[in-house]
């Protein structure tokens, strides 16, 4: 399939062949959810800890006798209804990582961007260059390719001003080909591709 290449003024200046089985793939929603679900689990630090009653210092001694005070009964000041008692189902560290199988999410991300390209979702530019790492020239070259809402831009190589640039715009993400993935592709309305990055991808994920 030919595709259309534009630069960063959005004016096209050729058309780049691309591998139809990276790019002309089946959506496969299923796969790509289990995907998502995966990345999102993998992300979570899962350290989160409270102390039950049992791990509360103190409260080894009945606060008062069981009964004829007229308060209710009560075993321990350590007690989750007590001011500084334990916790009730205390949260504990646990692993919250999901296992996906490598040529599954290699498929997946086939998918998702198959998707893309089916939806005209997909700019590929020439090329990203910047005179300077400013905001205000990443912001134009935004607006010329008439991307207003969340956009990702794949990039390869030294990328260090495009990063930089990019920072202080709000719903943009900027990453390498090589580190690219399923939700972020998902998450975003627009994507936009060098040249290099779209061959770095079919390099990666050609069957």
């Amino acid at each position: 399939m030919k595709y259309k290449v534009l630069n960063t003024k959005a004016a096209e200046v050729g058309q780049m062949e691309l591998n139809d089985g990276v790019f002309g793939c089946e959506y496969n929603e299923a796969l790509i959810h289990q995907a998502v679900v995966a990345y999102q689990a993998n992300q979570r630090q899962g350290t989160k800890s409270t102390l039950t009653r049992t791990e509360v210092r103190g409260g080894g001694i009945k606060p008062w006798r069981q009964k004829g005070t007229g308060r209710a009964r009560q075993g321990s000041i350590r007690a989750p209804q007590w001011i500084k008692g334990g916790v009730v189902f205390a949260p504990k560290p646990r692993d919250f990582s999901k296992k996906i199988n490598k040529k599954m999410k290699a498929q997946a991300f086939r998918s998702a961007i198959s998707y893309k390209v089916a939806n005209n979702e997909l700019i590929i530019v020439d090329e990203i260059k910047l005179d300077a790492p400013k905001t205000k020239l990443m912001a134009e070259v935004l607006a010329n390719l008439k991307c207003d809402k969340r956009t990702l831009v794949i990039v390869s190589g030294d990328s260090t001003d495009v990063v930089r640039a990019s920072n202080n715009i709000e719903k943009l993400t900027v990453t390498d080909a090589a580190l690219a993935n399923v939700y972020q592709l998902v998450s975003s309305v627009a994507v936009i591709a060098t040249k290099d990055a779209i061959k770095q991808i079919e390099e990666a994920y050609s069957l």
